[in-house]
């Protein structure tokens, strides 16, 4: 008897909860973004908002997830230090960066600043070091890709620095919800500040997190990239739970610095206004 009573508590608990939870389907009006496009889907997929998902646009360093998730998806071994080395130069946008030839880390940490602060020579080390080299890793991406149901959306390198690199609204949903399966993926995204030691003889390097929400205490923030080169625009793809609504948000081509986190900003008033 007792264990039929704990059952019925848990089941009105978990009633409870899910009553509680805000519903943002079927919300009239326009939240006025001004990303070019932008989809919004509950956790169970149902669509919340959408304008112009089905346009393919370059992608920048919202790529790098897809990179992540490749890794992880194999066998290579996290604590392997990766050494960085001139193969690894941005030759296309002409990005710096404090990862100098000779920088050294755990293929884990190469993945934390990967995602966390989009260090490129970080995601085309990982890359390099595949298994059948950059030829290899670029194809496995792709095929991930394939695997995941987005079929309109290409990859070019691990760091989204090829205007090559381009998907779809609809398609990175569907690679923002895979992702979200990795808890390495979700843990990097979301830390603010982390310190790795790449030099035997120097100092710790800070580096810090590209989203700008994640220390906004409005939001409860589980996963995020984001993404720029000026082909793209600033691009952002989050999970996010918004008044118990687990929530996903894919933001492309906007301009402006400030625009993808005004956009959700916006996005997030006016869900609470018209729910």
């Amino acid at each position: 008897m007792r264990g039929v009573r704990t059952v019925f508590f848990v089941f009105i608990l978990i009633w409870t909860i899910a009553a509680e939870a805000a519903d943002f389907t079927g919300l009239e009006g326009s939240p006025g973004l001004r990303s070019a496009s932008a989809f919004v889907t509950n956790e169970n997929g149902a669509v919340i908002y959408g304008k112009d998902i089905d346009t393919v646009r370059p992608i920048a360093s919202i790529t790098k997830l897809m990179t992540a998730m490749v890794i992880l998806d194999s066998d290579l071994d996290l604590n392997e230090k990766i050494t960085v080395t001139k193969e690894d130069r941005d030759l296309l946008q002409l990005t710096g960066s404090r990862l100098e030839y000779g920088a050294s880390l755990p293929r884990r940490e190469m993945i934390l600043l990967a995602i966390m602060s989009s260090e490129n020579r970080a995601a085309t080390a990982l890359g390099r070091t595949w298994p059948g080299g950059m030829t290899q890793f670029v194809k496995a991406m792709n095929d991930k890709a394939r695997r995941l149901g987005m079929d309109h959306s290409n990859f070019a390198d691990p760091a989204g620095l090829s205007v090559e690199n381009t998907s779809t609204a609809r398609d990175l949903m569907k690679m923002v919800q895979a992702a979200g399966n990795y808890d390495l993926i979700r843990e990097a995204s979301t830390t603010t500040r982390i310190e790795v030691r790449p030099y035997a003889k120097r100092g710790p390097l800070v580096y810090g997190n590209t989203n700008r929400l994640l220390k906004n205490q409005t939001w409860d923030i589980g996963l995020s990239k984001t993404g720029y080169i000026m082909e793209a625009g600033r691009c952002l793809v989050m999970q996010a739970n918004i008044e118990g609504e687990q929530v996903s948000i894919v933001l492309l081509n906007s301009y402006g610095k400030l625009t993808p986190f005004g956009d959700s900003n916006r996005l997030r008033k006016w869900m609470l206004a018209e729910s």
